[in-house]
């Protein structure tokens, strides 16, 4: 059989498997990266969800309400540090042993670290170590989700029959980011009831405490898929990198930067949405707790259809073209946003938040494969994992602190905006220097591009 036969058809190695056993590998791929990605992000997304309603008040009590807010997001950020770190690690090892069993190492690693947090004692009981073990859980989970990424789109990319269909195969792990951001939100609003001394106590302890649980889950459904083709093939060629990080680094350079700029639109804004919105929300615009959390709820059931939805519409007018168009309009949202938000009429910012993630599902759906298609086989965990985590350092990570800082100093959310703008601009630029592998074959690549 050739490299690619007339129907665009990926060859597979190991044992030899008919299109229907395919076909049937393939969708078992998908549920466990999606379902497994959603475990993992509910645990990363319950941290930022109490971060901006809990833990100021709790481990930093003695503080300015906003200096306090700076400080949690100071250690909320150390998660997006630590993510690199894991997609080193993880990188190597996906590149090495295989994407199922790291995967199955990156859910455990992430999921005892969450659970781990509802145990952690305030600053009333042990005083600044609350803080100091915080950080270290915290730095745990970016470790777990720095390797989760990439090990998640490749399992089910690499089960891809044809090359017209990898940006919506590889979207389905994306869709794993509002699954585990509806969990969380939900998971809180579902104890926030209580006063708000209980809430603060011990009821935010509760959701991070039932993560064992999903742990349990995503172990079950992850045991059962097979390896990748992909994968197998390097294994039988005997073609698997001996030191794949120190290889990418070396071999891959420009596609990992560029990896890591493109992400600035889609990953900045994202956590300004999603977890500096709790702190401005209450602190600035007086909104209750339980609204802004059915909020966040509703965008994350709108980005359920859109992500999978951009990521095939990128399979027809091409990765690039879709992932620009967004982040124009990212640039463009963020003043419409922020100036919904200042009305502070309810109606007005439930919509603007419901419509604030659109923008980022238009690059978060083709993003995937986007970046993954940019490495070769034998290092693309490695090299798709460093690039996509890098962006945590320049963008998620910092971003709610530099929004906190903004609105601190300049006392108005437009400076926020400009500096979305600002990403939004870095995006596009990267971007365009980008290549994209829409429809083009890059099986006979695998090794050797």
């Amino acid at each position: 059989m050739s490299a690619l036969d007339a129907n665009n058809v990926i060859p597979l190695s190991g044992p030899t498997l008919s299109p229907d056993e395919h076909q049937t590998q393939l969708r078992r791929a998908v549920i466990a990266s999606t379902i497994g990605t959603a475990i993992e992000w509910y645990d990363f997304f319950l941290y930022s969800t109490v971060t901006g309603l809990v833990f100021a008040k709790l481990f930093f009590p003695h503080s300015d309400p906003w200096v306090g807010t700076l400080e949690a997001f100071a250690i909320y950020a150390v998660g997006f540090v630590a993510r690199p770190v894991g997609a080193a690690i993880f990188g190597y090892y996906g590149d090495r042993i295989g994407r199922k069993s790291t995967l199955i190492a990156t859910l455990l690693c992430m999921g005892l670290a969450t659970f781990a947090v509802a145990l952690v004692p305030g600053y009333a009981k042990i005083g600044v170590w609350g803080a100091v073990i915080l950080t270290v859980l915290r730095f745990i989970q970016g470790v777990g989700v720095g390797g989760e990424w990439g090990g998640s789109v490749l399992m089910s990319m690499e089960w891809a029959r044809t090359n017209h269909s990898r940006g919506l195969v590889a979207s389905w792990p994306q869709f794993g980011v509002p699954c585990g951001l509806f969990l969380a939100n939900l998971a809180v609003l579902a104890f926030s009831g209580m006063s708000g001394a209980q809430f603060i106590s011990w009821g935010w302890r509760i959701p991070f405490a039932l993560s064992i649980v999903l742990v349990g889950l995503g172990l079950y459904i992850r045991l059962g898929i097979l390896e990748t083709p992909i994968f197998t093939k390097l294994l039988a060629e005997r073609k698997v990198e001996r030191a794949p990080m120190l290889a990418v680094i070396k071999e891959y350079p420009k596609q990992i930067l560029l990896s890591a700029f493109a992400r600035m639109a889609e990953q900045a804004p994202f956590y300004i949405y999603t977890a500096f919105v709790f702190s401005y929300g209450i602190g600035t615009l007086h909104l209750t707790r339980d609204f802004l959390l059915t909020s966040v709820l509703a965008a994350s059931v709108v980005s359920f259809v859109s992500i999978p939805v951009f990521g095939y519409v990128s399979d027809r007018i091409g990765r690039k073209n879709m992932y620009m168009i967004g982040a124009v309009v990212t640039g463009i949202f963020a003043f419409i946003y922020f100036a919904m938000l200042k009305t502070g009429s309810e109606p007005i910012i439930l919509f603007a938040i419901i419509l604030s993630l659109i923008p980022h599902d238009m690059m978060y759906g083709p993003q995937a494969a986007l970046i993954a298609e940019s490495f070769t086989g034998r290092l693309r965990y490695s090299g798709s994992s460093l690039g996509y985590q890098l962006a945590s350092i320049i963008a998620g990570g910092p971003a709610p602190l530099i929004a906190a800082w903004l609105y601190a100093t300049y006392h108005s959310a437009t400076a926020i905006a400009i500096y979305v703008a600002a990403c939004a601009v870095i995006t596009l630029i990267a971007t365009a220097l980008m290549t994209d592998y829409t429809g083009k074959d890059i099986s006979a690549e695998y090794q050797t591009r």
